[in-house]
């Protein structure tokens, strides 16, 4: 029930910043606000890194290093999912961003990569993602019926 509650507190928050991110880029550039929104990113977070964590911001101990380049990730979320935002609205944007997410995580799992155990594809699971997918094009064709 954590693991879902912290996910869902994710979702709100993601939506949320991506809203207010495209906001700034009107006034500021796509990449100014990329700049300012992960540069505040790292002033909020490494008081909290400080004074909760007992170890050096540099102990990788044996993560693959490969792993370490998932900050570089963090600036093309910003960037692409603001500009999305920006030129076809925040649910429709946010929906096929869902959509992309559910279909790596699905592949990732399914295939056992970086280290997850695979799980079996069911059609129960197919089903979902086609259900997913259906909606957000129900939800587009909407859009351009009204």
């Amino acid at each position: 029930m954590v693991g879902a509650s912290l996910a869902i507190i994710s979702g709100i928050l993601i939506s949320l910043q991506n809203i207010f991110n495209a906001r700034v880029s009107e006034k500021t550039g796509p990449w100014a606000t990329t700049t300012l929104v992960l540069g505040l990113g790292l002033v909020c977070s490494l008081p909290v890194f400080y004074s909760v964590e007992q170890r050096s911001l540099f102990a990788f101990g044996d993560v693959n290093p490969i792993f370490l380049f998932g900050g570089v990730f963090g600036v093309g979320i910003v960037f692409f999912l603001m500009r999305g935002v920006s030129l076809i609205g925040p649910a429709y944007a946010i929906s096929i961003a869902l959509i992309s997410q559910i279909l790596i995580a699905f592949t990732i799992n399914t295939a056992g990569w970086f280290g997850f155990e695979s799980s079996s594809i069911s059609w129960q699971k197919l089903i979902g993602i086609t259900l997913l997918i259906g909606g957000v094009l129900v939800y587009k064709l909407e859009k351009r019926v009204g």
